[in-house]
């Protein structure tokens, strides 16, 4: 995973669109945890 915040926003909000999963099944998805999702989802 990038260490870039906004590449980061990009890569998991896309995948949360395309496949509709949760905060939780993208962190698992991307091995990061949910805080971070949320951090990098409201960036």
């Amino acid at each position: 995973m990038t260490d870039n915040i906004a590449e980061r926003a990009i890569i998991e909000g896309k995948y949360i669109f395309e496949t509709k999963k949760t905060v939780r099944a993208t962190a698992q998805h991307f091995d990061i945890s949910k805080s971070t999702v949320h951090t990098v989802a409201t960036y």
